[in-house]
């Protein structure tokens, strides 16, 4: 059997985005709204938080075994929609764990174990097999635009949701925490289905091969699938790239804005709003790498791999400008410009890296596209965590050894730049499948980034 017309219109890329936003806005209300809520208003330790949040990571290493399940059957929706359905459950019970440990600290620690589990295990059903259902549907044309498409508007959904839900709980209670969580969870379940409604269609003409083996006959093991796919050099190359640059990536999360108030006397309102800086330093990134191999006016803008490996160097380039600016006594450096720079970069290379991804998962035998989306996002996920807490061990360790704040500050800024010249020599020994390019994307793209960065500096 042949596979059916693979194209979707943008506005089934909308959708798609629309559920990704929908993941977004619970995931954010969890791992950060109720991070927020057992620190300040219960007074629990920094590290439960976490923990609870590391536990959600640990848990995505069930995302090759997910795209795996995936591709035994011919359509993605299900998964989509029983992930959701599963994260939308574990956000409530989140809440309603947070709310009760305020009485039962016991009862609510075991609650909210179970919660952030299940908030992991349905982001990787639902995230891994909408990325896969955009790798297989989206032209190649589309690619690069379609997947900054796709994370601009999970931006705007961690954005709305964080600035409606905090006007929403003011003033604090456990109950209305509660409600507001189950109101999103709700929200998000509701708008998944009706984006998905007749989507993908009924997938009889695809070819079910994951479920087999050579011989057409019986049945293939999770773990034969899986060495399979390793054994692919450019599925290994690319699942290496994910994890160093997601270490990279993710060190400075933590250590950002507490680096802008030490080193640059920022206040708590004027560090927030250097995240926010380079969150539209990100977007305007995003924008950029949708240009990717088009061509305006005969003028070329590379392709997706040159703008992954470039992506990765400007980022190097601003995290040396960070060390370099931790190093100054008293620090006089450009901050604020410095770290939109580094946005712009962050943004340009994610999202010319999930384009290729995206051309990737076709590469090799027909009908893993699952399983090699799940490897990838379980190297992503083991990346993003040991990051955020190499970011911030590294920097208290330094601190110790060298006696001062910003030496310190510099040192793992420093590492985080040698990380991203690794990314980049990786992501240069990757072939990524030719005419995967920008695509027509750019007037659709920038309403929605213009809204993006609108709400990120709003909230």
């Amino acid at each position: 059997m042949t596979a059916p017309d693979a194209g979707l219109s943008w506005g089934g890329i909308a959708r798609l985005g629309l559920v990704q936003a929908m993941l977004g806005a619970v995931v954010v209300l969890t791992t950060s709204t109720l991070n927020r809520v057992m620190v300040v208003e219960l007074a629990l330790p920094a590290l439960l938080p976490g923990l609870l949040v590391a536990l959600h990571h640990a848990v995505q290493l069930s995302r090759p075994r997910m795209g795996f399940g995936s591709d035994l059957g011919s359509r993605r929706t299900p998964w989509i929609v029983g992930g959701m359905l599963v994260l939308a459950t574990g956000g409530w019970l989140g809440a309603m764990a947070t709310a009760w440990m305020a009485a039962r600290p016991q009862a609510g620690l075991a609650l909210a174990v179970v919660a952030f589990a299940l908030v992991g295990l349905g982001v990787s059903a639902a995230g891994t097999a909408l990325l896969t259902l955009l790798a297989k549907r989206v032209q190649a044309t589309r690619r690069a635009a379609a997947a900054a498409t796709v994370w601009v508007m999970m931006i705007v959904g961690f954005a709305v949701t964080a600035g409606v839900a905090g006007q929403l709980l003011d003033p604090f209670t456990p109950q209305r925490l509660v409600a507001v969580s189950g109101s999103v969870s709700l929200i998000a379940f509701v708008v998944t289905v009706i984006a998905l409604w007749r989507l993908e269609g009924d997938g009889r003409s695809l070819e079910v091969h994951a479920a087999r083996d050579d011989t057409g006959m019986t049945l293939v093991r999770f773990r034969a699938a899986l060495s399979e796919v390793w054994h692919e050099p450019d599925a290994r190359r690319f699942t290496v790239f994910v994890f160093v640059s997601m270490v990279a990536y993710s060190a400075q999360d933590l250590i950002l804005e507490p680096f802008a108030g030490v080193m640059f006397g920022y206040s708590p309102g004027e560090s927030t709003q250097l995240a926010s800086v380079q969150h539209g330093g990100t977007l305007a990134g995003m924008l950029l790498a949708a240009l990717a191999g088009r061509r305006i006016a005969g003028i070329g803008f590379g392709s997706l791999r040159t703008w992954t490996v470039w992506g990765c160097l400007a980022s190097c380039a601003a995290l040396a400008g960070l060390a370099y600016a931790g190093l100054q006594t008293p620090a006089n450096w450009p901050l604020r410009a410095n770290v939109f720079l580094m946005g712009v970069a962050n943004g340009a290379f994610s999202i010319a890296a999930i384009g290729a991804m995206m051309a990737l998962a076709g590469q090799g035998r027909q009908g893993r596209e699952g399983t090699r989306m799940g490897l990838w996002g379980a190297a992503q996920a083991i990346g993003f965590a040991m990051g955020g807490v190499a970011g911030t061990a590294a920097s208290d360790l330094a601190r110790w050894l060298l006696g001062a704040p910003g030496p310190a500050y510099a040192s793992v800024f420093a590492i985080e730049a040698v990380l991203f010249v690794m990314s980049a020599w990786l992501a240069r020994r990757i072939a990524v499948p030719a005419g995967v390019t920008g695509g027509d994307a750019l007037p659709v793209l920038a309403g929605d980034a213009a809204a993006g960065v609108a709400l990120e500096k709003r909230t």
